[in-house]
């Protein structure tokens, strides 16, 4: 290498270096990031050297992921943005003087309180004051974030309530509280969505309703002038229809659907001001959850008919868990019960531990879900790069497999100029899990850093700007919604998957999976469902896709890109219903 290429490579490091602290502070550089590392890379390719080869820039990138993270902790730790979070409960904050200086819906909605008002006030509402604010003049003298927890006496129900303060310090450094209560509030239309969810009656929605707010069944009874044993009768009706088999497990359902409902009622809300989305059609589905055999818990929806014959969907790296409303109707229509797994890492689903395989733990997880569902086998339906865990479970478990339908599926790479073809953005992210693995982690936080501060619609622009299949497709307001909606499980107000992305990403791009294709020929039925706009499998490569697997059924489509699922599902319900049973 010269003295004047060295020199240019050491300048291109150094704008690197700065460039990445710039990203640190301020996520929305990222792509001017991108841009000036796939320079440095390609320029260390091209001098024979290695591309992960960056000894210079790799301290930089960890302190710097130490920065990002801090600041997005810091973002999320003041009272106010935790309060955004707490969807269920009465909660509020108050400040030095116990003055209510903010307050959440629920506590409007059941205590009446709002910024201006005294903690004596909730006192009269709610419970008697003087232990309320002894308790919360404690909690602000001390120096620790552990919350202070008060079990007082109801003055309304005569139940016992539990009040948590938790002392933060506010923008201007001063000490406030932020007070969780267990008053719970119902919505006006929740009853309804209830018994149209699970066929109640609706003594069996009230019973609900009573035991979500801390009744026991004798005081249930009393209230509603029936014996302990019609309510305890009511109750086993409960559990059946919606499959629950203890009432902490009831009690977990019914808060997972309070928190769908509430999060559809909030989209219209915080749509318009957001740019996202000004109405909601989805309709809300139970986020329920499975103990796994090495005791991590596994989150999964069920879209379409709950009672419909099963095909499982796998819903991208991205977390899309929600089809567009017309689908999922004409999913329920066809009979179609599609199970929707939320992977390891993303929503509540336990991470996968330690070092293990995690395609391999994924696999496992999928198959625990499967038997826990009596599922025999059943058509698998992959998005994107998720076609490699599809594989890999047909390799497995083949017997539960029953069809593979991939959309806008990958297949393993078989060149270089396989992952030069890719759309920037793609062509960043494999190139960073191969050749630099070890600074992947930031790369990825601050592309989610970028995602939650631009918002989604803002994000996707990024990603998909080369593409007008896709920025179409993500235009029409059901696609949107979906996509916004269901990605909540990758990335939200209060949760980032980043590190499950990560992980993931890693295995898919590090790990051989072409004998899991191989395995495949002459087994079981495989299709793929492709378009001729898709930023990370363009047309050429497409084409020696179809060369290099002639036993695979390619349908190709020129109007449609990644997104393809989301604007053809009318094309993949048949091949679904093909392969049901």
């Amino acid at each position: 290498m010269s003295d004047g290429a060295r020199g240019d490579d050491k300048h291109l490091e150094e704008d690197v270096i700065h460039r990445i602290y710039e990203v640190a502070i301020d996520p929305s550089r990222y792509e001017a990031l991108i841009d000036r590392w796939q320079s440095l890379m390609n320029r260390r390719l091209m001098e024979g050297g290695e591309a992960g080869d960056l000894p210079g820039v790799a301290p930089h990138v960890a302190r710097a992921g130490q920065t990002l993270g801090r600041l997005m902790e810091a973002e999320e730790r003041t009272a106010e943005a935790l309060l955004s979070t707490i969807q269920h409960n009465a909660a509020f904050v108050v400040d030095e003087g116990l003055v209510v200086t903010a307050a959440n819906r629920a506590a409007t909605a059941s205590l009446g309180l709002a910024a201006g008002a005294r903690l004596g006030d909730l006192g009269r509402l709610l419970v008697e004051p003087a232990p309320l604010e002894d308790g919360a003049r404690r909690a602000l003298r001390g120096n620790s974030a552990a919350p202070h927890i008060l079990r007082l006496h109801g003055s309304r129900t005569g139940r016992t309530v539990l009040v948590s303060f938790r002392r933060l310090l506010g923008e201007s450094g001063a000490p406030e509280l932020l007070a969780i209560t267990s008053e719970l509030t119902w919505p006006p239309a929740f009853g309804e969505l209830l018994r149209e969810t699970f066929d109640l009656t609706g003594a069996e929605t009230e019973v609900m309703r009573a035991l979500a707010e801390g009744t026991s069944l004798t005081d249930i009874a009393s209230a509603r002038g029936r014996s302990v044993e019609t309510v305890r009768a009511q109750l086993k009706s409960v559990m059946g229809k919606t499959e629950t088999s203890s009432q902490i497990e009831l009690m977990r359902l019914t808060l997972s659907m309070l928190e769908i409902a509430r999060f559809s009622e909030a989209q219209g809300d915080m749509g318009e001001a957001e740019g996202e989305i000004s109405r909601s059609g989805l309709a809300a589905r139970p986020v329920q959850s499975l103990a796994l055999p090495d005791r991590r818990e596994m989150d999964y929806l069920i879209l379409g008919d709950p009672k419909g014959q099963p095909c499982l969907y796998l819903p991208l790296d991205y977390g899309l868990t929600r089809w567009p409303a017309s689908a999922e109707a004409a999913a329920r229509r066809a009979g179609i019960k599609v199970i929707v797994p939320i992977r390891a890492g993303y929503g509540r689903s336990t991470p996968v531990p330690g070092k293990a395989d995690v395609l391999a733990t994924l696999v496992a997880d999928h198959i625990a879900l499967l038997d826990a569902l009596k599922v025999k086998a059943l058509p698998v339906i992959a998005m994107g790069d998720d076609a490699a865990l599809a594989f890999r479970l047909h390799a497995m478990a083949p017997e539960r497999v029953s069809a593979l339908i991939c959309c806008a599926g990958v297949l393993p790479l078989a060149s270089a100029e396989q992952v030069e073809r890719m759309d920037k953005w793609y062509r960043f992210i494999m190139a960073g899990a191969r050749y630099t693995p070890h600074l992947l982690p930031f790369m990825v936080q601050a592309g989610f850093a970028l995602a939650r501060k631009a918002g989604k619609r803002a994000f996707l622009e990024s990603v998909y700007q080369n593409s007008a299949a896709d920025m179409a497709t993500f235009q029409v307001p059901e696609v949107f919604e979906a996509l916004v909606s269901g990605s909540d499980v990758a990335l939200s107000k209060t949760h980032m998957a980043n590190e499950a992305f990560t992980r993931e990403l890693l295995f898919k791009v590090n790990t051989d999976w072409k004998p899991d294709v191989a395995f495949a020929e002459g087994r079981v039925p495989v299709h793929y469902l492709s378009g001729l706009q898709d930023p990370q499998v363009p047309e050429a490569t497409l084409r020696e896709h179809q060369r290099d697997y002639p036993w695979i059924d390619f349908r190709i489509y020129p109007d449609a890109g990644q997104l393809l699922f989301f604007l053809k599902w009318r094309e993949v319900l048949p091949l679904i219903l093909r392969y049901l049973g």
